[in-house]
């Protein structure tokens, strides 16, 4: 039988590792910019846009982001994809985003955004980079966190959406100052990686990182494509990546961080439970991990859940978090003045907590 006192003493740390997380500076590298529309944001934008289909109500939001599957997830996205129909929603959203991140102690964010979904609605290319551009010196200079830009191809849109946005990132007189990667996400079953090989040729040529999603509703085959013929440096998701023994010892020699969204992969049903998740087998492996919150209000979650949900699947302490934290700081793209700043800032917060 277990002990009151025990019990009460397993509380008092878990609400204690729950503080430490709530003021821990992170960094956060696998963010959707439409999917962190929190449901204030949300329902604002749909009662601009009486026509949608999107609940105006934050509470009736929990079940309109109830997710069958990846594809019901998919449809419900765009759903609210499409309420983004001025540079004025874009700045609105791409702050709003910020000011959750500094919520969270966030310090960096490298946010996921799909210029296509906006560009193809009838935004005016040029207001929507000084939208997001905008929103991000002001998000810095008003809050301390630090974006930076993953401009992503929506794979279900195909190679129209592929050359478009490999033209908005490429072009001088339209790149934002802000980008530092370029990505893939959307459906992996009947999207396969190779495809997009000369659009990711192309935007490496022109300075970018590459990160594509692969391995989150499909095998660790789509993860090898994302290495071998997109040049991935990074991998999103990477799941199935657990899957392949030798898949993993490739990651871990290579130091290719993994982006690993637990709450996430619960939510569009790729793994069944938070007990059965891979991350276990990552760390084992010693691949680099980090951990990120995807679309955080579509699934219930926020960075600092994700790294306690973390804490809890690999038995992690104050230092075991610091730790993971500086993971995230070590895979970003950030200078390395930057990183090393915030490594340090961790590791100050750190010690600070533990001696008192």
């Amino acid at each position: 039988m277990t002990d009151r006192h025990d019990t009460a003493a397993t509380a008092g740390q878990v609400r204690d590792l729950h503080a430490f997380i709530a003021g821990l500076p992170k960094a956060e590298l696998h963010v959707h910019h439409v999917g962190s529309a929190s449901p204030r944001i949300v329902s604002e934008l749909a009662a601009r846009h009486p026509d949608s289909k999107v609940p105006t109500d934050p509470e009736a939001l929990a079940d309109y982001f109830t997710f069958t599957d990846f594809a019901h997830f998919i449809e419900v996205y765009l759903s609210v994809v499409d309420l983004i129909r001025t540079p004025e929603d874009v700045r609105l959203l791409t702050y709003e985003v910020a000011r959750e991140l500094a919520r969270q102690q966030v310090r960096y964010a490298e946010l996921t955004i799909t210029p296509f979904s906006s560009t193809r609605r009838g935004i005016d290319e040029r207001a929507f980079m000084d939208a997001i551009e905008d929103a991000r010196k002001a998000a810095e200079s008003e809050l301390g966190t630090v974006l930076r830009w993953c401009f992503d191809i929506p794979g279900e849109a195909g190679l129209e959406a592929a050359e478009e946005t490999t033209r908005l990132a490429t072009d001088d007189r339209l790149r934002p100052e802000g980008l530092v990667s370029f990505g893939l996400g959307g459906p992996e079953i009947g999207v396969p990686r190779p495809q997009f090989k000369p659009y990711f040729d192309r935007a490496i040529a022109a300075g970018l990182r590459s990160v594509p999603h692969a391995g989150e509703t499909t095998g660790p085959e789509t993860i090898w494509d994302a290495l071998n013929e997109l040049g991935a440096e990074r991998i999103g998701h990477g799941t199935s990546a657990a899957q392949d023994p030798k898949l993993l010892q490739h990651l871990a020699e290579r130091r290719i961080p993994l982006e690993v969204c637990p709450t996430s992969n619960i939510a569009t049903r790729a793994v069944t439970t938070l007990d059965e998740h891979p991350i276990k087998e990552f760390t084992r492996a010693g691949v680099l991990v980090t951990v990120n919150s995807d679309d955080p209000p579509m699934f219930g979650t926020d960075l600092a859940n994700e790294y306690a949900v973390a804490a809890r699947l690999l038995d992690l302490d104050e230092r075991g978090l610091g730790d993971l934290a500086k993971n995230a700081v070590e895979a970003s793209f950030l200078d390395p003045a930057g990183k090393e700043r915030i490594a340090a800032e961790i590791d100050a917060y750190t010690a600070s907590w533990l001696a008192s």
